[in-house]
């Protein structure tokens, strides 16, 4: 192999011209040396041999270092086959990024990614190019029109090294403006199509579904439900078709009322808010409808229940067995005197705002409710079981059901509003295994649970032995 192939492979190459004339020079001087001591120490003119030699000595340095720059270490360029500097190429946006520290290789990260472009020919094309050097590879793309350019929505996958910021100014670079970006998850690389033909399927199964799949159509948002009785002059204002107000929508809920539905961070598209709309009105063409399975089961002491969902059609039997509780019972629930039960319980009931569970006696009684309410963008949990019925295992076993529902929804926490006196309701959030927070105001307990990955493949009901589905 050539001193030129094995030089292109990084491996050192000799050259022997060089090395010869430095062991030369090296003999050279180590033989003056020694003539000069020789005659300095037998001679009689020893101190002017001495300083004949210093001369000598500082001559051949100044020769070796004369030498050295004429011919550098560096070997000629017709040794290696190496371009010269002139030649080399510069180093363009499509090169590798150079890893940041602790960046491990070929790590790769996905990002949602939204801009507004011009509404011109060419525009879209030079921000995708301009990804294209930077090695990002878009995965999807949607455009949202608008009256003066046009925001495309883009899900991408970057180099773990590059971070958010240098993504932005790249796009920045190439003409996007009004950029937003944040990290995305393997759940986002379902097509859109898709995954809206998903989200109108579950609401058509469950009316509660519907503020969910707002939520999820739309990101991160606040989603809050204005009853008609309380709306008033509010709801005479939106129009039926509904109202796009920048970063707040605003649609006519189906039971009546209003659905409102604000992002600060990020103004909705007609496309969006014509999305929204669909499905509002397709949950207003299902009508009222929950699931109907239930389970049977077995309490520790032997007594049988059954645990279903509940609607606004249990409104009756949810008022009796109000009427069954004790004052201490209802306050606990509630922290204060219940003066209209069918007011509270009319909401509570709702699938609009929340899931609720009812327990029934083998005679069809209901004896406990429990409620998972979606408050805006956190989520609410609550137990009413009835006296006769308490300390039987009933408030553990629906609590581990509404957080589990909680946690296939997608909630990060759940929170239960109660009293430090209320040891059943604070044993039930200690008993789901899960991380709690707790805050005392002004006598109110707030205990919050954070739904983790692995708490929320660990939630599962707890107490109860089922023995049958209907």
């Amino acid at each position: 192999m050539s001193d030129v192939t094995r030089a292109r492979h990084g491996r050192p190459v000799h050259h022997w011209r060089r090395d010869v004339i430095e062991l030369a020079a090296l003999f050279t001087a180590v033989a003056v040396a020694d003539a000069v001591a020789n005659l300095v120490g037998h001679g009689p003119d020893g101190p002017a041999l001495l300083v004949v030699s210093a001369v000598a000595l500082i001559a051949t340095a100044g020769f070796h270092t004369w030498w050295s720059r004429r011919h550098g270490h560096a070997p000629p360029t017709d040794d290696t086959g190496a371009r010269p500097p002139s030649a080399e190429r510069q180093a363009g946006p499509s090169d590798p990024v150079p890893a940041a520290p602790g960046a491990a290789p070929g790590e790769s990260a996905l990002w949602r990614m939204r801009t507004t472009v011009r509404d011109a020919p060419g525009s879209l094309a030079a921000l995708c190019t301009a990804l294209a050097g930077r090695r990002v590879d878009i995965l999807s793309l949607q455009t949202h029109p608008l009256a003066e350019g046009t925001v495309d929505e883009f899900l991408l996958r970057a180099p773990g090294e590059l971070a958010g910021s240098e993504l932005t100014r790249v796009v920045s670079a190439a003409g996007g403006t009004d950029t937003w970006i944040e990290r995305a998850d393997a759940h986002d690389l379902v097509d859109a199509p898709t995954r809206i033909l998903g989200l109108a399927a579950r609401t058509a199964q469950d009316a509660a579904e519907l503020p969910l799949a707002l939520r999820q159509l739309l990101g991160r948002c606040t989603i809050r439900s204005l009853p008609a009785s309380a709306g008033g002059a509010e709801t005479e204002a939106v129009p039926p078709e509904g109202a796009l107000d920048d970063t707040v929508l605003r649609l006519r809920a189906p039971e009546g009322g209003v659905i409102s539905v604000e992002r600060p961070y990020l103004p909705f598209t007609p496309a969006e808010f014509a999305r929204a709309r669909a499905l509002v009105e397709l949950d207003a063409r299902l009508g009222p409808r929950i699931p109907r399975g239930r389970d049977v089961l077995t309490l520790p002491e032997g007594s049988d229940i059954t645990v279903r969902r509940a609607d606004t059609g249990d409104l009756r039997a949810a008022k009796e067995m109000h009427e069954r509780c004790s004052a201490r019972t209802l306050g606990m629930r509630y922290h204060g005197p219940v003066g209209d039960a069918d007011r509270y319980l009319n909401h509570l009931l709702s699938p609009r705002f929340g899931r609720t569970l009812a327990v029934q006696t083998a005679s069809g009684r209901i004896v406990g409710l429990g409620h998972l309410l979606w408050d805006g963008d956190e989520t609410e949990v609550a137990l009413l079981v009835e006296d006769a019925w308490q300390r039987r295992g009933i408030g553990a076993e629906l609590l581990g059901r509404l957080v589990a529902m909680a946690a296939e929804a997608g909630c990060e926490s759940v929170y239960a509003v109660t009293q430090a006196s209320n040891t059943g309701m604070v044993a039930a959030m200690r008993g789901l295994g899960l991380p709690l927070d707790y805050q005392i105001e002004e006598g109110t307990l707030v205990i919050t649970a954070r739904l983790d990955a692995a708490a929320r493949a660990a939630t599962r009901p707890l107490h109860g032995e089922r023995i049958g589905k209907e």
